[in-house]
C-alpha cells in the first residue's frame, strides 16, 4: 500500500498570491492557518504594499496534491482574504522545457556565416567523408550523448509513454551539462518494440559519442543494451541498471569501511529483480560480495523452488543465493547485514529489520516513496539508512555516477563502458569522503561536490586505457 508522505516536500511547492486588509494581525492569521494545515512556510514577498490592502506572494511546501488543495481551501475560508491565484512551482520551472541549444560561436557577420555554413562547411564535410574518424574532432559528436527512452518504466510512475517521459529525459540532459559539461539530447521513441528501438538507436547513433538508455522496462532493457553494444562502437549504458549499481556499491564500500568489515563477509538482500536489482547483484558480486540473495515480490529467487521465473530471473538465481534459501522476503532478511530495496513503496515491515543482523543497513531506494520510510527504519534500530530522495541524508542518486562515467568515456573516446570502468567509478565515488568525514549519515558525497565528476572521470578514463577500450589518451583538464 502506498503511504502518504509525512513531511512537506519541494516537489509540491506552490505560491499563493493573497490580498487582504493591511492591518495588524492579518498576516499572523494567514500563517497560523497555513501551519495548522501542516504546510511548511517558505519565502514571503510583498507584491503591493497599499495603505489599505496588502498583496503578498507566500511560498508553501505541501505533502502532495490533496494537501495543496486543503491548504488553499483553508485560506479561502478566511474572511476578507482573497486568493488571487495559485502557482505550482514545479510546473512553472518546466514551462517551455528545461533545456535549450546555444551556439558556441556568434553569427554576426557574412564571413562567420560563410565559414560556419555554406560554402565553408563543405570543406569540413569533405574531410570527414575522406576520414570519418574526424567527426570526433570536427563535430559535436565527441562531447554528445543521446538520452533515449520509450517511456515504459519511468521513475516510480511506470509505463507512461514517450511524451510523458520527456520531462525526465530533459532533466537528465540538464544534469549531463551542469555536472560534466556534456551536450545531451533527450530522444523519446514512439515505440516499445525491442527490434524497432534497436534499429532506431543504431541509425541515429552516428551523431553521438555515447548512448544513455533510460527508463526502459525489464527484461527488454537487457537485450536492447546488449545488442546495441554489440552493434555500435560507442558506449551504450542503461543508467537505471548500471548507474544505480555503481552508486550502491560506492555506498556499500563506505559502509564496510565504517563497520570495519570486508565486503566478502556481508550478507546482502536485494528486494527487486528488475533492471536495477539485477545490475546491483552483478556489480556486488564483481566487487567481492559473496552472499547476495535477490527477491521479487513473491519471495526469494531460487531456480529449484520457483517455476515462475523468466529467463532473466533464472540467470540471476543461478549466480546468487549461495545458501539455497527459499521463501519470503522476511525470511531472506533473517541475519542479513544489508537490505537494498529497488522495488516499490511500503514493501518492508519494520519488524523484519529487527530480525536482521546487529547494526542493519537499509538502502530503501524506491522513488518517490521508499520501501520503508527512514523514520520507521530508524525506529526499528537500523544503523545506516539511505534513500533515493534529496530530503534525507545518504541520497543514493545516479547523478553521482553517470556524468563522470560518460565524461571519462568521452575523454578517451571509449568503445564501451565495461565492468572495470564501473568498478573504478564506484571506488572513486566512495573515495570522495575522507575517513575522518565518514559517518552513518554520510556514506555518499553530495551531488554538488565538485570533486565527484572529476575523480570519477579520471578513474573511468584510466580503467578504459587499462582495459584497452580507448581510442585516444585524455588531455589534462
Amino acid at each position: 500500500m502506498k503511504k502518504t508522505p509525512s513531511n512537506p516536500t519541494i516537489s509540491h511547492s506552490f505560491v499563493m498570491r493573497l490580498s487582504y486588509p493591511n492591518r495588524i494581525g492579518m498576516f499572523a492569521r494567514l500563517t497560523q492557518t497555513i501551519c495548522r494545515q501542516g504546510g511548511d512556510l517558505g519565502s514571503v514577498d510583498i507584491v503591493n504594499p497599499d495603505a489599505k490592502r496588502m498583496t503578498r506572494d507566500i511560498t508553501v511546501r505541501a505533502r502532495d496534491g490533496k494537501h495543496v488543495e486543503a491548504i488553499v481551501k483553508a485560506v479561502e475560508r478566511l474572511k476578507e482574504v482573497t486568493v488571487v491565484h495559485v502557482s505550482d512551482q514545479v510546473f512553472l520551472l518546466h514551462l517551455g522545457g528545461k533545456i535549450s541549444v546555444q551556439n558556441k560561436v556568434p553569427l554576426k557577420t557574412r564571413e562567420m556565416l560563410s565559414m560556419a555554413y555554406t560554402p565553408g562547411v563543405a570543406r569540413v564535410c569533405e574531410a570527414i567523408a575522406e576520414h570519418p574518424g574526424k567527426a570526433w574532432q570536427l563535430t559535436i559528436k565527441g562531447n554528445s550523448v543521446a538520452v533515449i527512452s520509450d517511456g515504459s518504466a519511468v521513475l516510480g510512475l511506470g509505463n507512461i509513454g514517450p511524451e510523458a517521459a520527456l520531462p525526465v529525459m530533459e532533466g537528465k540532459a540538464m544534469l549531463f551539462k551542469e555536472f560534466a559539461g556534456i551536450d545531451a539530447y533527450p530522444l523519446c521513441l514512439a515505440t516499445q518494440d525491442t527490434e524497432e528501438i534497436i534499429a532506431a538507436v543504431a541509425q541515429l547513433a552516428v551523431g553521438f559519442g555515447g548512448i544513455n538508455l533510460e527508463d526502459i522496462s525489464a527484461p527488454r532493457c537487457f537485450e536492447i543494451e546488449r545488442r546495441l553494444q554489440e552493434r555500435l562502437d560507442i558506449p551504450v549504458f542503461h543508467d537505471d541498471q548500471h548507474g544505480t549499481a555503481v552508486v550502491v556499491l560506492a555506498a556499500l564500500l563506505n559502509v564496510a569501511r565504517l563497520a570495519r568489515r570486508e565486503l566478502a563477509k556481508l550478507r546482502v538482500v536485494i528486494l527487486g529483480a528488475g533492471a536495477a536489482g539485477s545490475a546491483i547483484a552483478d556489480m556486488l558480486l564483481s566487487a567481492g560480495v559473496r552472499d547476495v540473495v535477490v527477491c521479487d515480490r513473491k519471495g526469494i529467487l531460487n531456480g529449484a523452488t520457483r517455476a515462475d521465473l523468466n529467463d532473466a530471473k533464472v540467470r540471476l538465481a543461478a549466480v546468487t543465493n549461495p545458501r539455497g534459501l527459499s521463501g519470503s522476503v522476511e525470511e531472506a532478511l533473517r541475519g542479513a547485514h544489508v537490505l537494498v530495496g529497488v522495488s516499490g513503496p511500503g514493501l518492508i515491515e519494520p519488524r523484519w529489520i529487527r530480525r536482521m543482523a546487529p547494526k542493519p543497513v537499509i538502502f530503501a531506494l524506491a522513488n518517490p516513496e521508499p520501501e520503508i520510510r527512514p523514520e520507521e527504519a530508524a525506529a526499528a534500530r537500523a544503523w545506516v539508512v539511505a534513500t533515493g530522495r534529496s530530503d534525507y541524508p545518504n541520497q543514493i542518486n545516479n547523478v553521482l555516477a553517470f556524468p563522470g562515467i560518460f565524461r571519462g568515456a568521452l575523454d578517451v573516446r571509449a568503445r564501451c563502458i565495461n565492468e572495470a570502468m564501473k568498478l573504478a567509478a564506484a571506488k572513486a565515488i566512495a573515495g570522495c569522503i575522507a575517513p575522518g568525514e565518514l559517518s552513518a549519515e554520510y556514506i555518499v558525497p553530495s551531488v554538488f561536490n565538485p570533486n565527484v565528476v572529476r575523480k570519477v572521470a579520471q578513474a573511468v578514463a584510466a580503467a578504459a586505457i587499462r582495459t584497452r577500450v580507448e581510442r585516444k589518451r585524455p588531455t589534462k583538464r
